[in-house]
């Protein structure tokens, strides 16, 4: 049973943590892909999360698979709920991190917050995912250090970054799903994994709480303490081995 990642705003394949990567390859078959007219991918791209969860299922549908798992981060997680409604048959088990659901408080701020978060980056000459993925505190700063340092550790072929086009198609996506109307997650039946981190202020950790009640068959981590919207990052060995648990069970 294939695992199926989708990534957060703004992210190609270098953007995964490799010790999430490399933790979940141990033991599954895990398959990291380009959304259509990002990093390696082509074409132009969409400016909904709903065309956005379609060229996912076509993705997966080329490669010949009848049923996936998914783990869907921030962004990813907005196209992850997408496809586990509307194409229910094909998505098996589901994971969710600094994610929340349509029309989930604070999630249209998030494109003002990434403008900020990398006008201020190039100020500072510090990678805008610092201050966007982890906590202000000594040990969040430390463990976002440690995050950048590990995505380095791949020096070969190395992924494009997103393209100014792409980027803000991606924006006016996430504001879009920020104000629609809240979606009923009740249609969403598949057993669910959410996590986040305490402090997530990208995507307000609450979205993560709202998403556990609301989601008929969900299980919740437990909050990472001093962690943000980059919780399973930095807490990668606990994820790792809690979602393995849940794929596996």
């Amino acid at each position: 049973m294939p695992l199926i990642l989708l990534m957060h705003l703004a992210g190609t394949l270098d953007n995964w943590d490799p010790r999430v990567v490399d933790g979940l390859a141990a033991r599954r078959r895990v398959i990291t892909f380009d959304n259509r007219g990002v990093g390696g991918s082509g074409g132009s791209t969409p400016d909904t999360i709903e065309a956005m969860a379609r060229d996912a299922v076509l993705f997966i549908r080329a490669l010949g698979f009848d049923q996936v798992d998914l783990l869907g981060l921030s962004m990813g997680g907005f196209i992850t709920q997408v496809i586990a409604e509307e194409e229910s048959h094909l998505v098996r088990k589901v994971i969710l991190a600094g994610t929340g659901p349509a029309g989930g408080p604070g999630i249209d701020k998030v494109p003002a917050l990434t403008i900020q978060a990398t006008l201020k980056g190039a100020l500072t000459r510090q990678d805008p995912k610092l201050s966007l993925f982890f906590t202000e505190t000594t040990g969040g700063r430390r463990a976002g250090r440690a995050f950048l340092e590990r995505l380095k550790e791949r020096t070969q072929n190395r992924d494009k970054d997103i393209s100014l086009p792409s980027l803000r198609a991606q924006l006016k996506a996430i504001k879009r799903w920020g104000r629609q109307a809240p979606s009923n997650l009740s249609d969403i039946r598949q057993p669910v994994l959410v996590a986040n981190g305490e402090n997530d202020r990208m995507v307000p950790s609450r979205n993560t709480l709202d998403l556990a009640a609301r989601l008929p068959q969900s299980q919740l981590v437990p909050l990472y303490p001093d962690a943000g919207h980059g919780g399973i990052f930095q807490h990668h060995d606990e994820f790792v081995t809690r979602a393995l648990e849940f794929l596996e069970s």
